[in-house]
This record gives structure tokens, C-alpha cells and sequence, in this order.
């Protein structure tokens, strides 16, 4: 057991962070950190400048348009790595997608080919094997600027709108993500909208051969019958297309533009900001007006627009000069629900700490009591209730975000938010799927062949149960009174426990990898009423020592998706550390002396007053108190697309330290109520303290 200086000195710890953790506080009550993605979201985003025509045009908000690009494009080149190409993070293998994205971008922008950084590009993408072998998604921005042919691309019929539901593949039983993609690929896989390029500027020296540049090919990790039933079923749609032409299928394109409509920027009557308000579909959806000659004056085109353009970020690179890159979402809800229940793990409540109520009362207004797509697939009659992710994205409640509001709402106190959190319980048990778990967005099936079909190579084209999401899922039910004994609670243990490892750990979806995994199994179990001494708990418990490191500390990195025998290894991270730290306690007690070597790790790396100044040791600026955590280890799509969350690696250890607080009676000292702190005064104190 630690003794009292070490608990107390902690104690300042989780004071230090928590006073920064309300200095990033906004003045409504919410939390909205950065969200990282890698350099597809720059590149992309100029090909679609291009393919509209509009890389000399002035930005939706009148701003200078060649000028904005250029910061775009100044991001992107700072991204190349040493060896040429580009990678999905820090450390990963390099993307060969992204890396003939990159090299299209910078060359449409006056990057000469003959230039070292272009020279290193196009050696890395012709060693991979041509561009000829890069992503579905990818084609559709190469096809649309005439770099190859759109046969290459998969056809994706716009009568998929209409088909009924007894149908295997209906838009119902696809991912929320991916059905806000699929209909305006749709409709550009069969408009065709083709922007020829001036001399010089394609890519020619990107291929290695002429007949699969513009041809489709298979994918290799699919099995051969599926790789070969839908190469046929693809030459076959095209074929028919080709037959009757387009304008026999305008009544079908009209019918998806409509359903595209219904779910794109508006305020009413479901707030939503930009279709699925994620990044992929709110840039496909303006090269859908652009084919559909929408004009850019139209409010709607004016709208998607400015939406889209509020993922910029400005910052400037280490010479001094203007640079942008973009975001793939916002992430309000995630982050100020996390971070209160952070505050909660502090023993805050609404009625003793004024940023928390603040908090929860912004969390309220968020609430979604509109029936968007989800209502497809649950039982009728069943009452909206529940979170999204983003500001606003009234079609697509989710699980995760829901439980993880309501759990924080449930703990802060007070009658408006017990009641929010009943009824978003309500919710999330209608949608729990039938094999006992849930997914992140609808109530599904797992329909395995959807991820071989060729435009899922980003392996999410649909969303099954997950036992991390049903792991969460347990700790917020848990929090509402739910046990073991309820039948729903244990079917849903009896699915996550399917998901273990041989080694006792569990594979992470939406986080990386196997300790967030392990971290989301366990302790919602636990807290349902599962034996912490249960064998496959306690494989758990006794993997996550297995891969502690000497100094206390947990790190692993996206590697591991490719290759397992990784899993548990990589840099030291705040983020993994305090899931690792989390899982130590529920499993092993509050006394356990790995636990406080993880603990002591945390007080120990804390950003002081000097870190935080010293930008080499704190190069994203935050503020004393927090940590520095340049991974990424949130998942996207595993092995296609990673995120760093900025917050991370500071509300995940401050909920850790605050756990193991609470179960030794300890507060966290000096939480002024609502005050901007700087913090970390006695940061070197403690690191001292408790390093000895």
C-alpha cells in the first residue's frame, strides 16, 4: 500500500492536471481537443479543389484560393518522410496511396518530378509495385482527373437506393459511415465527371503497366471466389450501364441525391453538419453537385463547403511560414464526455464543481431525440435518445459516445441528468445486437462477405458488434444499476469473453490495440458483477503485467495491426498507460504495486511549467500539468486510417490517478472550482517525491 506523502503528492498530481484540463475548457462547458489524421486528408482535399475546377478560385469564405492551397500543400510536403513516402503515422510502414496522392498534389502545384523530394516519391511508389495498385478510393480521385481509366473503378449503382431490405446487400445493414459514402460514389462511379489535366501535370511515371492502370483488380486479401464472384458481378454492372446508358438511370441517381440531401448541412430538422459530418463523404458529396452541375453558388454548395473548410487548422512550420492541415471530424462530444467523467473519477459532481455542471448541462443540449437511420434496424416503438460525436449529426447517434455521456452524466448528479442517462440507456438496449454485443452505430449482424466487395478495401464496409464498445457499454450500465444477473448484461459477457486472446489480452477496433482492448474488456465485466478472480480475467490482468516495462510505463504502437507478435511493445505512452493502470486496479486491487509503478510513471512525466515552455519537450503547447503524447493511438479502420486524439493524454491519466485516489479515501487537493489553472506548481515536487 503507498503511504500517505506518496498518496498525497499524487493527490497534487491529479490537481495539476486537472486544473489543466479546465484551462482547456471552452467558455459553454465543452471540451474540443484536435483530432489527427495523416496526409490523406490534405491531399485529398486538394484533388477535389482540382476536379472541381476551383484550385484558382477564392475559398467559400472569400479568402485567397491559390494562397490557402499553398499552406495545404506546404503541410503535405512537411509530411514526407526521409525515405520518400507516406505513412498512416509515425512509425507505420509507408502508404503507397497516400504517397501517390501526395506526389499528384505536389506536382499539380509546381513540385518539378525532377525535384529530390518528387525523385524519392516516385522510386517509392514504382518499388511498391505502380500506382496501379492503390486503394478503391483513391481511384475515384484518379479516374475524376483523367489519370485513369473508370474502369478501374468498382461500380457502385445508384439503384442500390431502392433495393428492398429481404435483399442481402441493403444500405440498412452497411456501416453509418460507409452509407453516407457509397451513394455519392454512386453517383460519380456512374456520371463519370473526368477534369482532363494540362501537359506534364499527370502521373504517367507512377505506372508500371498500361493494362492494369485502367482495369479493376482484385483484392488479394479476399478469398478467390469472392475476389472473382464480384470482378464478375463488376464487369457485369458496367456492362449494363454501358448498355442503357445514363439517362435511363437518372431516376435512380435523382433518388440518392435525395436521400444524400436529407442527411447533408442543415439545421433543421436534424442538425447536421455536413453528410455523416465526417471528412470522406462532405468532400465526395461536392464533387456530386460539381457532376450534378449544381452550381457553387447555390446555398447548399456554399454551406458543404464552409462546413468542410471548418477542419482547417493554421498553424506555422518551424521556418516561420503559414501552413494548414485538416481535420477529419470534430470531436466535442467524445471529448467533453470523456473529460467529465474524468472529473467524476476526481470526486466532482455538478452540485461542487461549477465546470462540471457546466459540462454536463452543454452535453444535455446535445441530446438526439430525432429517429435517424438507426431506427431501421431496432424494435418499433423505440424512443431516440442518445449522443453523436461531432457538433452536430443528428442522423448518426452512436453507442460509444452515448455511454459514455450517459455514464458521466449519471455520476456527475442532479435529477436532469439521471434522467438523460435513463433514457439513453433505454436506447442503447434496444440496440444491442443479437449475438449479445453491440456495434457503434445500428443494431447489426456481422455479414462477413460486405468486406470483400471491391470498394471495402478500407475493411469498415460494415459495423458488427465489437467487444470494446460492448465493454464500455457494461461500465455505463454498471453505473445504472445493472448486473450480471440481468440477461442482456450476460449475454453480453459471454460475447466479449469469445474475443480473448490466447494470450489473455483482446484486440482493440477503435483504439490502439490490444491494451485498449484489454482495457475496454475487462472492467465493464468487472463492474457487472464478474468475478475479478474468473480465469479469463485474470489472463487478462496477468498479460497487461506481461508487457509492463521496467519503469512502470505502457506503450504500443499501430504496428501491431499488421503484425501481432508486436502487441504490447512500442513507445511509452501517457493514454496507454492509464488504460493499462486502470485494468492493474480493477483486476488486482488498489494496493497493487504494478499499479503504482504505472502511477508513478504518471507523475513522473507530467509536463512541469519548464516542459511546457521548452517546445522540443512540449511540441503541441499544452499546458503544464498534461503530457506529452505525439502516437496516435485512436483507431479509424484498422490498418487503413489511425487518429491522434490531443486530449488523450491528458483526461485518461487524470481518470486513472483519480481511481486509485478515490479507493484510498484520497481527494484530489486544490480542484479550484472553474478556474483556468496553469497548474503543475508542484509537478517537480512531486516527481521527485514519488520517483523516491
Amino acid at each position: 500500500m503507498p503511504d500517505r506523502a506518496t498518496l498525497d503528492q499524487l493527490s497534487r498530481t491529479a490537481s495539476d492536471a486537472l486544473g489543466a484540463l479546465k484551462s482547456l475548457q471552452r467558455p459553454d462547458g465543452h471540451w474540443c481537443a484536435e483530432l489527427e489524421g495523416d496526409s490523406i486528408l490534405q491531399s485529398e482535399y486538394l484533388l477535389m479543389k482540382w476536379i472541381l475546377g476551383q484550385e484558382r478560385a477564392p475559398m467559400a469564405d472569400g479568402r485567397d484560393g491559390p494562397a490557402t492551397l499553398a499552406r495545404i500543400v506546404r503541410h503535405l510536403r512537411s509530411e514526407q518522410r526521409p525515405d520518400g513516402g507516406w505513412g498512416q503515422y509515425p512509425g507505420s510502414g509507408i502508404d503507397l496511396s497516400a504517397t501517390v496522392k501526395a506526389y499528384l498534389c505536389l506536382k499539380l502545384h509546381g513540385d518539378s518530378p525532377d525535384a529530390p523530394h518528387m525523385a524519392r516519391a516516385r522510386e517509392v511508389v514504382r518499388r511498391m509495385g505502380g500506382a496501379e495498385r492503390c486503394n478503391s478510393f483513391t481511384n475515384f480521385y484518379l479516374a475524376a482527373l483523367g489519370q485513369i481509366g473508370w474502369r478501374a473503378v468498382p461500380a457502385i449503382p445508384p439503384e442500390i437506393v431502392w433495393l428492398p431490405k429481404w435483399f442481402y446487400f441493403h444500405m440498412d445493414r452497411m456501416s453509418a459511415w460507409s452509407r453516407t459514402m457509397i451513394l455519392p460514389l454512386a453517383i460519380v462511379a456512374t456520371l463519370r465527371p473526368t477534369r482532363r489535366l494540362g501537359p506534364g501535370q499527370g502521373i504517367d511515371e507512377l505506372f508500371l503497366s498500361e493494362r492494369d492502370r485502367n482495369r479493376l483488380k482484385g483484392r488479394t486479401e479476399v478469398p478467390p471466389f469472392w475476389r472473382h464472384f464480384f470482378l464478375t458481378v463488376d464487369a457485369c454492372l458496367k456492362g449494363i450501364g454501358a448498355l442503357v446508358g445514363t439517362a435511363p438511370r437518372m431516376k435512380a441517381i435523382r433518388a440518392a441525391y435525395a436521400w444524400i440531401l436529407a442527411r447533408a448541412s442543415q439545421d433543421a430538422p436534424a442538425p447536421t453538419d455536413g453528410l455523416g459530418a465526417i471528412f470522406p463523404p462532405m468532400v465526395y458529396v461536392q464533387v456530386v453537385f460539381h457532376a450534378l452541375g449544381v452550381p457553387r453558388t447555390d446555398p447548399l454548395v456554399r454551406r458543404a463547403e464552409r462546413d468542410l473548410d471548418a477542419f482547417f487548422i493554421e498553424e506555422k512550420d518551424s521556418a516561420g511560414e503559414p501552413t494548414i492541415h485538416i481535420q477529419p471530424c470534430f470531436s466535442p462530444v467524445w471529448d467533453t464526455g470523456i473529460a467529465s467523467y474524468a472529473l467524476t473519477d476526481c470526486g466532482l459532481t455538478c452540485e461542487s464543481d461549477r465546470s462540471l455542471a457546466r459540462a454536463a448541462e452543454w452535453l444535455r443540449g446535445k441530446e438526439v431525440r430525432w429517429t435517424g437511420d438507426w431506427i431501421a434496424n431496432v424494435r418499433p416503438g423505440t424512443k431516440p435518445a442518445g449522443w453523436f460525436f461531432e457538433y452536430s449529426n443528428a442522423w448518426y447517434p452512436d453507442v460509444d459516445d452515448t455511454v459514455m455521456v450517459a455514464m458521466a452524466l449519471k455520476r456527475a448528479g442532479g435529477p436532469e441528468n439521471e434522467a438523460a442517462a435513463r433514457r439513453a440507456v433505454e436506447w442503447v438496449f434496444a440496440m444491442q445486437c443479437e449475438d449479445g454485443g453491440w456495434a457503434a452505430f445500428d443494431r447489426t449482424r456481422d455479414h462477413r462477405v460486405y468486406d470483400y466487395v471491391p470498394f471495402a478495401d478500407h475493411n469498415a464496409m460494415q459495423d458488427p458488434a465489437c467487444h470494446d464498445i460492448t465493454g464500455r457499454t457494461l461500465e455505463c450500465m454498471s453505473w445504472l444499476g445493472y448486473q450480471v444477473d440481468t440477461p442482456a448484461i450476460a449475454r453480453a459477457v459471454e460475447f466479449i469473453k469469445r474475443f480473448q486472446e490466447p494470450e489473455g489480452c483482446f484486440w482493440g477496433r477503435w483504439g490502439v490495440n490490444y491494451i485498449y482492448g484489454t482495457w475496454q474488456a475487462v472492467i465493464g465485466p468487472i463492474r457487472c458483477g464478474v468475478p475479478r478472480t474468473e480465469p479469463w480475467i485474470q489472463r487478462a490482468g496477468a498479460w497487461i503485467k506481461s508487457v509492463q516495462k521496467p519503469d512502470g510505463s505502457f506503450g504500443e504502437t499501430a504496428n501491431t495491426y499488421e503484425d501481432r507478435t508486436l502487441m504490447g511493445t512500442g513507445p511509452s505512452t501517457a493514454s496507454q498507460t492509464a488504460w493499462a493502470a486502470m485494468v492493474l486496479q480493477e483486476v488486482y486491487g488498489p494496493d497493487d504495486p504494478d499499479l503504482w509503478r504505472a502511477l508513478r510513471w504518471l507523475a513522473q512525466t507530467q509536463l512541469t511549467e519548464a516542459d511546457a515552455a521548452d517546445p522540443a519537450r512540449n511540441p503541441d503547447r499544452d499546458p503544464a500539468g498534461s503530457w506529452r503524447e505525439t502516437e496516435f493511438t485512436g483507431t479509424g479502420f484498422p490498418k487503413v486510417f489511425y487518429l491522434r486524439y490531443h486530449l488523450y493524454r491528458l483526461y485518461f491519466p487524470l481518470m486513472a490517478i483519480g481511481r486509485a485516489l478515490a479507493a484510498h479515501g484520497v481527494p484530489v487537493s486544490d480542484a479550484r472550482d472553474g478556474a483556468a489553472q496553469k497548474g503543475a506548481g508542484d509537478v517537480k515536487a512531486t516527481r521527485e517525491l514519488v520517483a523516491g
